[in-house]
């Protein structure tokens, strides 16, 4: 029996970007539990204040992610304005003072009590906040070809919801 296969789309095209933002969106929101399993279960970090503070931050971060790509998503199907443009606007405004309380907890958590249960904490804060740099300002992740190759070729670029974020300050 022959099965014909329909040939892939090729990049860039309205069912690749699709299935692209799907898998963005899937992925910001199922690495959560994976990472909280991970570290909490496998490798057996306390689940102290400080490291649930910052994981909690990181979770966050994913969450906006998530909600991000499945916007795009919507968007794209819809071809109309990003939904949700407004809370995107709203998080990017509180999560600077959020981040910042954040990283103060853990840090003076690590500087009066160093070891597992507040050095973990402290590097979720920061990735959190690395998290919120490639959402909301610079794309740090590049996990394509054309992304690398646009890297290298043309330097750092504003993250899509940064671009998303400009457009509707236009407007």
């Amino acid at each position: 029996m022959v099965v014909s296969r329909t040939p892939p789309s090729p990049p860039g095209t309205p069912s690749t970007v699709r299935v692209r933002l799907r898998t963005l969106a899937l992925l910001e929101a199922g690495n959560i539990p994976f990472q909280a399993w991970i570290w909490f279960g496998l490798v057996g970090l306390p689940t102290t204040a400080p490291n649930l503070v910052g994981f909690a931050l990181v979770a966050a971060l994913l969450v906006q992610g998530a909600l991000y790509w499945a916007a795009k998503l919507r968007q794209l199907r819809e071809r109309g304005a990003l939904p949700g443009v407004r809370a995107f606007q709203i998080a990017r405004a509180t999560d600077v003072p959020v981040l910042v309380a954040g990283l103060t907890f853990t840090g003076c958590a690590v500087a009066a009590d160093p070891g597992r249960g507040s050095w973990p904490g402290l590097l979720f804060a920061l990735f959190a906040v690395l998290e919120y740099v490639n959402y909301f300002h610079v794309q740090l992740m590049h996990d394509t070809a054309a992304d690398l190759r646009r890297l290298l070729t043309t330097g750092p670029r504003r993250s899509h919801l940064a671009r998303d974020l400009a457009r509707r300050r236009r407007r």
